[in-house]
This record gives structure tokens, C-alpha cells and sequence, in this order.
């Protein structure tokens, strides 16, 4: 006689693979607010309802394509979430001791005080408080892609790109706000739309229903897309006057200057932001690293890069400069190398390939559609 099925029990030991569908340990703190979090509008996908159990399907199509299982692959402060009116969201699980700024910061950033066009910090749509005995509230916000999940196509949307994050980070340090971990995945785009069916949060490859890989659609050109900076986990408001100097090491770079002196002392964070962000762009599109291929045609930005990466914080420019700078650049670079394709270094490509991207490109241009999406 079989042992009876209980969605309790169905979950792998701390470091052994899951089988079967079982839910591994990073998913029970999900599975245990599940209601709690539908109480408040937001329903997860249907693995972490209390008697969720795996189909005949789920378990054939699982043990075809192991990659194809419907687990966080994540860390587990994250959570995807249908809200009552069917809007797609993330929520992500907030330790109000461990990160008290976090939510503070991200309050005032989404505040209607400072609400502009300029503003690129991901909106805060709700805070939701912990339960009972808990020390972790939620946020709930935007469910947003990695920028080149839909790959760039051409320079002026690139540019597009440097001018939203130039000018969001430029507004931060306005209101004497630093991010303090401005790198490359704390920039996130709202790209939903390009593709003809939501990716999964998490295995982008596939649809959210894992019924296929999701298709590109459409380009950043037609469709232009919104970039935020995310994750204000270290993020911090300096009142005007005060001294703005913190231990360092501290962010996801490891490279900044400052934090590799023998026995560093406190910096400026607002320095280090300039320098995370010119290593953003240096990085994924001047030189590459082990993550990214550097990509041909962006030496107009060299020289700016240069300088805000800077191994003497007190040469970088500020972001308002930085900014000015980039306008500038911006200014004068010319519609046929705004129109130009994004090819790596060292990559070939196919005479059809190239003739396909500027016929598409006369089209464009004839039809007056902006070289830099206008957003």
C-alpha cells in the first residue's frame, strides 16, 4: 500500500537534489505566507499553494527537460505574484533588521515629492508589513527583465540606455541619495512587451507557462523600453551637511579603487557610484569581461568612461557632470551611427545579416522614426 501524498513533506533535504518536483528549501518561506500574501491581493503560481502537488505532465515533462522545472532558481528574498487585476509582479521579501534602509529609501524615491521623468528608481507599488511575529515585510514591484534579455539592436538604443541610467543616478545624488551597489544586474529593463509572451521571472528562456521560449517581437526603436536601478539594499539618504563617508568594502564590484587601499579607509559613496557605473558600461561595452563581449563602435564614450572610473575618486566627475557630458556626446554622434547595428568585437557577420539591418533601417529613417527611442 502506498504511503498517502503529503505537500508538507514533499520537499528535498538541505543539499540534495530535488526529485519529482519536490520543493526545495528556499520555496517553503513562500509556500508558509502564500495565503497571507493572498489576503493581500497577490496569488503565487500554483507550486506554492499549500496542496499543491505535481501533475502526470509536470513530472513527464520534467523528466524530459530538467531545466524546465517550475522551482525558484533564484534567491530566496524573490517571488513573482499575480495581483487581483491580473498585473504581473515581483515580490521580494524584506529582513526589517538586516535592511532597515531599504524599504525607507525606496519610500522616498517612489514618493510623489519626487516624481519626474528623470526618476529611473524602480516604483515601490506597495509595501506590505510582516505578520505576526515576523521580521520580514514585502515589497511588492514591477516585474522587470535583465537589460539585453532582448539584445540590443542598435547604437541609438544603447544610448538610450546610457542617457535613462546617466540621468537616474545624476537625480539620486540630487536628493543626496547613493545607491552604493550601482552594477550591471542592479539595472533592470521593463521589456515585457517585446516578446510575445511574459519569459518566466526567473528561467527567461521559457514562458512564464512553460508552454515554449518566448519570441522577440518587437524592437526598443518601436517599442521603447523603461531602465531602472533596483536593489536599495545599501542605499542611503545623507541629510545636506553631513559627512558622507562609509567602511568600505561594500556592493557586488570588486573593483573600486578606494575599497582596495591596505586598510582602506572610510569614502565617499557618491564617488563610488560614478565609478560603478562608467565600470558598468567600460566593462560590458568598451572592453568586456568574463560576463559580457566588448561591442565595436562605442569609443565616443572613452573618454568619459575614462574619467569616471578614475582610480583617484577626487578626479572622477560628479554625475551631474557626467551627465552634461554624456548629452553632449550624445549631441554629436550622427544618425547613420545611432542607426548602426550592435556587433562584438571579433564577431562575424553575415553580409545578409548586415544588408536585412540597413534595409530595415531606411524604412525607419524614411518613416521618421527617432534613432533614440523616445521614450
Amino acid at each position: 500500500m502506498s504511503t498517502p501524498f503529503d505537500p508538507q513533506t514533499f520537499v528535498a533535504p538541505p543539499g540534495v537534489a530535488a526529485k519529482d518536483g519536490q520543493l526545495i528549501p528556499a520555496e517553503l518561506f513562500w509556500r508558509k505566507h502564500c495565503q497571507y500574501l493572498k489576503d493581500h491581493g497577490y496569488t503565487l503560481r500554483p507550486r506554492y499553494q499549500p496542496d499543491w502537488r505535481p501533475s502526470c505532465v509536470y513530472l513527464v515533462v520534467t523528466a524530459l527537460d530538467p531545466l524546465s522545472r517550475d522551482v525558484l532558481f533564484a534567491e530566496g528574498s524573490l517571488m513573482d505574484a499575480s495581483r487581483a487585476d491580473g498585473t504581473l509582479v515581483m515580490l521580494k521579501a524584506i529582513h526589517l533588521v538586516r535592511s532597515p534602509d531599504e524599504i525607507p529609501v525606496g519610500k522616498l524615491l517612489s514618493s510623489e515629492r519626487l516624481a519626474s521623468p528623470r526618476n529611473s528608481c524602480i516604483p515601490y507599488l506597495e509595501v506590505i508589513d510582516p505578520p505576526e511575529g515576523s521580521e520580514k515585510a514585502f515589497l511588492v514591484l514591477p516585474l522587470l527583465l535583465g537589460i539585453e534579455r532582448a539584445p540590443f539592436q542598435t547604437i541609438g538604443e544603447v544610448v538610450e540606455f546610457f542617457r535613462q541610467i546617466f540621468e537616474g543616478l545624476e537625480f539620486m545624488h540630487e536628493h543626496n541619495i547613493a545607491h552604493e551597489d550601482c552594477k550591471y544586474n542592479n539595472i533592470m529593463a521593463d521589456s515585457q512587451h517585446l516578446f510575445d509572451a511574459p519569459p518566466h521571472p526567473f528561467l527567461t528562456f521559457m514562458k512564464r507557462d512553460f508552454t515554449g521560449r518566448p519570441s522577440i517581437v518587437a524592437s526598443r526603436t518601436i517599442k521603447p523600453v523603461k531602465y531602472y536601478l533596483i536593489d536599495f539594499d545599501l542605499s542611503k539618504e545623507y541629510p545636506p551637511g553631513a559627512p558622507r563617508l562609509e567602511e568600505p568594502p561594500w556592493g557586488g564590484d570588486k573593483t573600486v579603487p578606494e575599497h582596495l587601499l591596505p586598510d582602506a579607509p572610510p569614502c565617499d559613496p557618491f564617488p563610488v557610484d560614478v565609478y560603478c557605473l562608467g565600470n558598468c558600461i567600460r566593462q560590458h561595452f568598451l572592453d568586456g569581461c568574463i560576463y559580457a563581449k566588448a561591442k565595436k563602435g562605442f569609443d565616443f564614450m572613452r573618454e568619459l568612461i575614462d574619467d569616471m572610473t578614475n582610480s583617484d575618486p577626487k578626479k572622477r566627475p560628479q554625475m551631474s557632470e557626467a551627465n552634461s557630458r554624456l548629452k553632449i556626446i550624445i549631441e554629436g554622434l550622427s544618425d547613420w551611427k545611432l542607426r548602426s547595428p550592435i556587433i562584438e568585437v571579433d564577431q562575424r557577420t553575415k553580409v545578409t545579416n548586415l544588408i536585412g539591418h540597413w534595409a530595415t533601417q531606411l524604412i525607419r529613417k524614411a518613416r521618421r522614426i527617432p534613432a533614440i527611442p523616445k521614450s
